[in-house]
């Protein structure tokens, strides 16, 4: 066994783990953050992505121990008093769910997106999110949903969140 310790959603925990223990399954099985889901266990579909440090990471590629030391986020941390976030508020008000299995990955990608890329457009979305899978719902909604984010933290009136003109539909 070997000591780690890890900042999870504002929360220190020092726990023993086996080397071999994935960050998915520490943070799902240890720590009972079961929004961080299992999808494939090769990388590939992109459901288990949280942040650690500030940057997305498929928590299925990463060991727990390289973790030590670390800060993650994964998506129970984005939610606070109560309240969505505002990227899963727009995911909601967009439909861009169907089954949600994808959509806690999708949205820690998305997040990570747009801190890189806060004026992306369609196609730079797309690309982004290609590590990510979605089986339901063809993506276009999720993109729309990134969008309405994108705009509603530049502040543009109508967007995700944001009340629209007077007579206006969202």
């Amino acid at each position: 066994m070997t000591r780690i310790t890890v900042k999870v959603d504002g929360s220190s925990f020092t726990d023993d783990v086996e080397p071999r223990t994935l960050l998915v399954h520490y943070l799902r099985e240890q720590l009972g953050k079961t929004g961080t889901v299992v999808g494939c266990d090769t990388s590939n579909c992109g459901a288990c992505t949280v942040h650690l440090d500030g940057r997305s990471v498929k928590s299925c590629s990463l060991l727990a121990v390289q973790a030590d030391g670390h800060e993650i986020t994964t998506i129970e941390g984005l939610a606070t008093n109560g309240r969505l976030h505002p990227m899963q508020q727009a995911f909601h008000e967009n439909h861009a769910l169907q089954c949600g299995y994808c959509t806690p990955g999708m949205i820690m990608q998305s997040l990570d997106l747009i801190a890189d890329n806060p004026n992306a457009d369609d196609e730079q979305i797309r690309l982004g999110l290609e590590g990510n899978l979605c089986r339901c719902t063809g993506y276009q909604n999720i993109v729309k949903a990134v969008r309405a984010y994108a705009a509603a933290a530049a502040g543009e009136p109508g967007a995700a969140g944001e009340p629209a003109a007077a007579g206006g539909v969202q």
